[in-house]
């Protein structure tokens, strides 16, 4: 059979499908706890003249607007480069003018660093992209601008987050740029560093209302630094001085927050934490601060500890537009002060780990925090997150055998969840920060889950109505929420990482040690990853948070070291995948910048292959492979959405249409069920349709005209993915082997 141009010409003009998959979203757009909780927001900003315009921003979750005051929301700037959100900012001369600044930073492991400044100039219908150059790989904390001449904005920047040093930028080649503070004359155009003030991180920024030549910065570099405190200028930036007064010597200081309001402009509030140690910790309540006379003199405030041990993730002043006596404090709690400070009452918010405070037109207070975003008024709190899909799994999504509906994951800060049924709402069934689950697929009424910490364990056996704490005997190091599997020839046993692997042999009520120490000794690192080879259990592999991949092929009893220096998150990650059909044939994603991204082996780690040829710089943080088609069909999980290759990783494109690009951080490949399931740092759960029929071009499901069409587009482009008859070369033959499939049906 050979087919002329002219008739691939016919066949295309009479195919009128659609070409393509498209991701389902799945949730979780809201928990069951919480009043109804969602992921956390980094910004807030509403309207000053219209209380029905609120724009928050998704510490990854990108920007959404709600045009009815919270009552429902829509995702803006899901196809921008990332969704890694920091600051907002509305132009008061145009409310159409919109600024996000990319980049949260909260400076934990998973606050990721931005590509810039993102702009709309019609209210977030579209946007543009500026600053990357400036500012990628760093973040923006705030953003304020000079009312007087609206196309004069600022810019607070910081380094990206984690402990020790910063992790989350994973070797982003402008990680080690500029902070301070920047200005653009031009509404967000260029930019230019303000060089009168230090190069360090920026935790807050305000400009004094009605005289736009005085601005406050709050140095607040989170490890501490001989210049942290709060600097003022008063000629728009180009000379800054350090104020004293009654403030902390800088030693003394570490996250710096500001609040100031209209309603008395001389009045200005500051909330400061302890520096954090090299580990993060120590960072308890600093105190806060009133200068009733631009900054010249301060009186401290009866604030009590509210930041636990970590004031690097929040120090967030909110100050009433109109009524400077009306002063509120986020942090682990949230108080108010009705008397500029003298006293402070608790307000009760729904969600702890409060990150951003502001007001709206109608004089209400809206609050966002790890929860997402709720509104204060008189008669109390109003959960504003129906639709709000920003929540932020962790890896370790598991699925039920029989039921496709059914699935669980975790998430930060909002314990683990169930999801029953066709919907985007889903139960939660533990709490805390939500890591690793897993269904027992020998008996699905056993489901495991866990929480932040070593041998916080969790183990249901109604199919996931109720948990109970297991794990006993477990103690060592962790990567914050550990890794842990069930044995796929077995499920009485199960196996665990801390800095070693333990194993359980009746179901995970106990644990014993079974190797040594696999992260080479090192002070506090852990085994972040653990896979099991499904066609021969003794082949285990771990991979550490301190860069190591090793493989036992006795069980985990002992372990071989088979790779060094593999980069990615220090927390739990699905970053192994193991061939269904050989255990020795494992791939390897590595979530870094300027690095292999993803790699092969065939024998157990004795020797790599790379296989992101053609793959964007841009960390793979998880991997899947689909072993059905020769070669297989291999997914990497970017920092930018889903990546696919069919040609062995010669060459790579995104997979599928609808997917934000936002952090994807797990992939179940359930190839009985012909789909893929991802986690998304930010945007949720996702599900699209896949196929191992070499006709079904589109991976939509069926084999029809749709597929024709994209066959030929790739084909005619010579791409590598038409080469259906893996001879090496794009030619007729290709044609003629995926039409004999094509009318096959298959």
């Amino acid at each position: 059979m050979r087919f002329a141009a002219a008739s691939f010409a016919l066949v295309l003009q009479a195919a009128g499908w659609a070409t393509g998959q498209e991701w389902t979203s799945l949730g979780p757009s809201q928990t069951t706890a919480y009043g109804g909780a969602t992921g956390r927001v980094s910004a807030i900003a509403c309207s000053p003249t219209n209380a029905n315009i609120y724009f928050v921003a998704g510490a990854d979750g990108g920007v959404w607007k709600s045009v009815n005051a919270g009552t429902s929301w829509t995702p803006l700037t899901d196809q921008m480069p990332t969704t890694a959100m920091g600051a907002l900012l509305i132009d008061t001369s145009n409310e159409n003018i919109i600024y996000a600044g990319t980049g949260e930073a909260a400076f934990a492991n998973h606050s990721r660093p931005g590509e810039g400044i993102y702009r709309s100039l019609d209210g977030g219908a579209t946007w543009q992209q500026f600053g990357a150059a400036e500012f990628g790989g760093r973040c923006i904390s705030t953003m304020v601008m000079d009312a007087t001449a609206s196309p004069r904005i600022y810019a607070a920047v910081t380094r990206a987050g984690g402990f020790p040093g910063p992790v989350a930028a994973k070797g982003h080649l402008g990680a080690n740029g500029s902070r301070g503070v920047w200005m653009s004359a031009n509404q967000g155009v260029s930019w230019s560093r303000l060089a009168g003030l230090v190069d360090r991180d920026i935790t807050d920024l305000v400009i004094e209302p009605g005289n736009a030549d005085v601005l406050y910065a709050g140095v607040g570099t989170v490890g501490g630094s001989p210049d942290n405190g709060v600097w003022k200028s008063v000629d728009r930036g180009v000379t800054w001085a350090r104020l004293a007064g009654g403030l902390p010597a800088a030693g003394l200081i570490g996250r710096v927050g500001l609040g100031i309001s209209a309603a008395a402009p001389a009045r200005l509030y500051t909330f400061m934490a302890m520096p954090a140690s090299a580990s993060g910790g120590d960072s308890g309540t600093l105190g806060a601060f009133r200068s009733d006379n631009r900054g010249v003199s301060w009186t401290p405030l009866s604030l009590s500890s509210m930041q636990a041990t970590y004031g690097w993730y929040f120090a967030t002043v909110g100050v009433n537009p109109a009524n400077a006596a009306e002063v509120n404090f986020g942090a682990l709690s949230l108080v108010r002060s009705t008397n500029s400070g003298a006293s402070f009452g608790g307000l009760g918010v729904p969600h702890p780990d409060v990150h951003a405070i502001t007001y709206d037109a109608a004089g209400r207070m809206v609050v966002g925090c790890d929860g997402g975003v709720y509104r204060y008024s008189g008669s109390g709190w109003t959960t504003l997150n129906t639709g709000l899909t920003i929540t932020q799994c962790m890896a370790g999504i598991s699925t039920h055998p029989r039921d496709d509906n059914v699935m669980f994951v975790g998430l930060q800060d909002n314990g683990s969840l169930k999801r029953t049924g066709d919907t985007t709402i889903w139960t939660s069934v533990t709490g805390g920060d939500g890591g690793w689950t897993q269904v027992d697929e020998w008996n699905p009424a056993r489901v495991f889950a866990e929480s932040q910490g070593t041998g916080a364990l969790y183990r249901s056996t109604d199919g996931g109505f109720s948990f109970g704490g297991v794990g006993a005997g477990l103690s060592g190091a962790n990567c914050f929420l550990p890794p842990y599997l069930i044995d796929p020839a077995s499920s009485v046993r199960m196996l665990y990482g801390t800095e070693r692997v333990w194993v359980s042999t009746n179901g995970g009520t106990a644990f014993t040690p079974l190797s040594g120490d696999l992260t080479g000794g090192a002070a506090g690192a852990a085994i972040r990853s653990l896979a099991i080879a499904p066609s021969d259990s003794r082949y285990v592999y771990a991979a550490t948070n301190n860069g190591r991949v090793l493989v036992s092929t006795n069980s985990g009893a002992s372990f071989t070291l088979i790779r060094i220096n593999n980069p990615g998150w220090p927390r739990i990650t699905r970053e192994m995948f193991v061939d269904p059909g050989d255990p020795q044939t494992m791939y390897l994603a590595a979530a870094g910048y300027g690095t292999t991204q993803v790699l092969r082996t065939r024998n157990a780690g004795a020797t790599w292959e790379p296989l992101d040829g053609g793959l964007p710089d841009i960390p793979v943080n998880t991997v899947a492979v689909d072993t059905r088609l020769n070669p297989p069909r291999i997914y990497a999980g970017t920092e930018a959405g889903v990546y696919w290759t069919l040609d062995d990783g010669r060459t790579w494109e995104v997979f599928g249409s609808g997917l934000p690009k936002a952090l994807v951080n797990d992939i179940r490949l359930e190839a009985s069920r012909n789909r893929l399931i991802v986690g998304t740092q930010g945007r949720g759960v996702w599900s699209i349709p896949i196929s191992a029929c070499i006709a079904d071009f589109n991976q939509d499901g069926g084999v029809d005209g749709g597929d024709v069409e994209v066959f030929f587009r790739a084909w005619e482009a010579s791409g590598q993915r038409a080469d259906v008859n893996l001879d090496g070369g794009v030619d007729g033959n290709d044609v003629e082997t995926f039409f004999r499939a094509w009318e096959a049906g298959c």
